[in-house]
């Protein structure tokens, strides 16, 4: 299954592009900081059989999680039931390393991070 650095990943899913950051994380920590765009679609509830957000779907997928454990297990499921998806390399820890921009759920904090993609 193909992996993918954050900058890549980054590149895949800015403006303009087709693909979806789906972030695999419990909604918790997605709302303590996520990449700009990305969507929330918890990994629990993909293993569960839940649907894809509608944001996400008919989309190239490119799955993240906190360091690239549970995006890896997400991007093997959702392409057993036939997605077009990667995963990110170190997930968000990594991102964050990168020096990419990272948001916050309102009332969760500040923006934090580099630049905006």
């Amino acid at each position: 299954m193909a992996r993918i650095t954050p900058a890549e990943a980054r590149d895949r899913t800015g403006p303009g592009t087709d693909a979806v950051l789906l972030d695999v994380r419990e909604p918790d920590e997605w709302a303590d900081g996520h990449a700009p765009g990305s969507v929330n679609a918890p990994l629990s509830a993909l293993a569960a059989g839940a649907a894809l957000p509608p944001a996400a779907q008919d989309r190239p997928l490119v799955a993240v999680c906190r360091s690239g454990k549970r995006s890896r297990e997400a991007a093997a499921l959702l392409a057993a039931r036939g997605f077009d998806v990667v995963d990110v390399i170190g997930g968000m820890r990594a991102w964050a390393q990168a020096g990419l921009s990272t948001v916050t759920e309102p009332g969760r904090g500040h923006e934090h991070g580099g630049p905006a993609a």
